[in-house]
């Protein structure tokens, strides 16, 4: 994810400029299923170490501060997602950051995702860019940088008691990732297919058992979602669990939603999880950058309130638990109007936060009193 206002038209640019299909939402309402149990109850905090250096203070429902991680345990999350900048301008999100916040996370008995963007700022279906200092590497090279890269952190992580329970090879990675050699041109995927090939291998070196994860924000439609997913299958790519992002302002309805996911896990037979979702719990804006999502009531029907945010963030639970997903994590969820944490790495003091109304803390850092994660 990142917070950028033009992030859905320059997905769709680059979209099309892979493969002409038509980003059609699908139609009947979600017929009832057995419960499933969602086992990954997720938080991407990659913000908050820089938050919490600049003093911010977090507070749980009854207005008692406390640590954001032992806050978001209690209602209910069980998981915690990271991402990896090769080497950000910031100096936030790198390896010795992450490493940094490793200890801290499993130390509160929670699981871990690495999430590897492979470049120094924010990769998303828009842009993938290149790390400066690969920026002159073919795809031969980029193999290999691949490989190294995704190794160390994870054998870093490993060697001091850290493992990563599971690694993302790449950020939404719709139209492929590490432009231009790696990204998807006229269908073909070969570039593509060895670039994940490098990451599953490093991965899989370093520690058996860690899952690899290989994300899209293609929750829009099938037809997308099956483009990318039979595209690097036909290569001979390996993936443990397949993973999306949702929006509903993005990617439409949860019966759609719900179709999506029904149909990659059957047709790939891999779990299915939600890495990203948010919901605003207000149309006001904290600082001087705009927010990503305005309005009151963005989607669903929800107001942008606590109430409404709680509520749909419910809902995206229920509909991946009903479609069969392991899992859901919101993203930035602790990402409060903290000035001096902007959102572009380049300018992290210069810039403001595009996303204070969609975290889950306010803007004096008290938790949504009706949020939970649900197994």
């Amino acid at each position: 994810m990142t917070p950028y206002r033009s992030r859905l038209r320059a997905w769709a640019v680059a979209f099309l400029a892979a493969v002409a299909l038509p980003a059609t939402l699908l139609g009947p309402p979600a017929p009832a299923a057995a419960a499933n149990t969602l086992t990954m109850l997720g938080a991407d905090v990659s913000s908050v170490q820089r938050s919490l250096d600049l003093g911010a203070r977090y507070y749980d429902a009854g207005g008692t501060a406390r640590d954001p991680l032992d806050i978001l345990k209690g209602v209910g999350v069980n998981y915690v997602r990271l991402r990896v900048w090769n080497n950000p301008a910031s100096g936030w999100n790198n390896k010795a950051k992450v490493l940094a916040y490793a200890k801290t996370v499993k130390a509160k008995g929670l699981k871990l995702m690495i999430d590897f963007h492979y470049s120094d700022t924010w990769a998303d279906p828009g842009k993938q860019y290149k790390p400066a200092a690969w920026a002159n590497h073919g795809i031969g090279q980029l193999q290999t940088d691949v490989y190294n890269y995704t190794y160390d952190v994870c054998t870093s992580l490993r060697n001091q008691g850290t493992t990563p329970d599971s690694v993302q090879i790449g950020n939404e990675i719709n139209v492929g990732m590490l432009w231009n050699d790696g990204k998807v041109v006229n269908n073909d995927f070969t570039n593509l297919s060895l670039l994940l090939k490098a990451g599953y291998q490093a991965t899989k070196q370093c520690n058996g058992g860690t899952q690899v994860i290989i994300h899209t924000a293609n929750s829009d439609s099938m037809d997308h979602a099956r483009w990318f997913y039979d595209g690097i299958r036909a290569k001979g790519v390996q993936w443990d669990l397949t993973a999306l992002s949702y929006y509903c302002m993005w990617h439409g309805t949860l019966t759609n939603l719900y179709n999506v996911i029904t149909d990659v896990r059957s047709r790939y037979g891999k779990p299915v999880v939600l890495t990203e979702t948010a919901y605003p719990f207000t149309a006001a804006n904290a600082d001087n950058e705009a927010n990503a999502i305005n309005g009151g009531e963005p989607c669903a029907g929800h107001q942008a309130s606590w109430s409404g945010q709680a509520t749909e963030f419910s809902w995206v639970q229920d509909t991946a638990r009903n479609a069969g997903a392991i899992g859901v994590f919101y993203w930035e969820p602790t990402w409060y109007a903290v000035p001096g944490n902007g959102w572009d790495p380049a300018n992290i003091n210069g810039t403001g936060n595009q996303w204070d109304n969609m975290a889950i803390f306010n803007w004096t850092g008290r938790v949504n009193p009706s949020i939970r994660w649900r197994p």
